[in-house]
C-alpha cells in the first residue's frame, strides 16, 4: 500500500511569485519533458497568469478556500470548492482571488496519451470507498484510515494521498471528503 504523505511534499515555487506547488505524483517518465501525467497540490497567492501546458488538459479543484475566478481564453469562470472544472492546458489563463489565498487540486494529462478525472466523495465509516489501479485518492478533510485488506490500515492526514493497485486494493474509511482522481489512457 502506497501512502504519499503531504508533510514530505517539497514545495516548488512558483517562477511568477504567484504561489507553489507540491507534487503528488506523476507518471510516466517516457514523455519528452519527463511526464504524461501530474497530480499535485497547488497554493495560489497572488493573481496572476497560469502556467501554459499545450498539448494537455487541466482538471482543477479548489480544495481549499472558496472561490478562484479563472479567465481562460478570455472567457471568465467561477470556481468553486469541491467542483471540478476541466480546461484546455493551453490556453491562456489568469486567476483573481476575490475571496484570498486558495489550494486547489490540478490533475494535468497530455491530451493525446491520457485522460484525467476527478471527483469529490464523501466518505463513510460503515462502507469502505475502494482505491483501484489507476487512481490516487487524496483526504480533502476530515478524519480516515485506509486498509490494504490484509489487516494491515494506517491513518490518513489532511492532504495524504493513497495510490490505487488492482492486487490489494486500498479501501478508505472515515468521516470527511476525500479527492478521487482517475488517470485514463486517452481513446484511439
Amino acid at each position: 500500500m502506497q501512502i504519499i504523505r503531504f508533510a514530505e511534499l517539497k514545495a516548488q515555487p512558483w517562477r511568477n511569485g504567484g504561489g507553489a506547488t507540491r507534487e503528488i505524483l506523476s507518471g510516466p517518465a517516457d514523455q519528452a519533458d519527463g511526464w504524461g501525467w501530474r497530480v499535485s497540490l497547488a497554493d495560489v497567492t497572488k493573481a496572476g497568469d497560469f502556467s501554459a501546458f499545450p498539448g494537455c488538459e487541466r482538471v482543477l479543484t479548489v480544495v481549499e478556500g472558496e472561490l478562484l475566478l479563472l479567465s481562460v481564453d478570455g472567457s471568465e469562470r467561477p470556481v468553486e470548492k469541491y467542483r471540478p472544472f476541466r480546461f484546455d492546458g493551453g490556453a491562456p489563463t489568469t486567476a483573481a482571488l476575490p475571496t484570498g489565498d486558495i489550494r486547489n487540486l490540478n490533475v494535468i494529462t497530455r491530451s493525446d496519451a491520457f485522460k484525467g478525472y476527478a471527483s469529490v466523495i464523501e466518505i463513510s465509516k460503515k462502507r469502505a470507498h475502494p482505491v483501484f489501479a489507476g487512481q490516487i485518492a487524496v483526504l480533502l478533510q476530515g478524519q480516515a484510515t485506509v486498509g490494504d485488506g490484509d489487516g494491515g490500515s494506517a491513518d490518513l492526514g489532511r492532504y495524504d494521498a493513497v495510490v490505487g493497485s488492482d492486487d490489494a486494493t486500498p479501501e478508505v474509511t472515515g468521516r470527511g471528503f476525500l479527492a478521487v482522481v482517475s488517470i485514463d489512457p486517452a481513446a484511439d
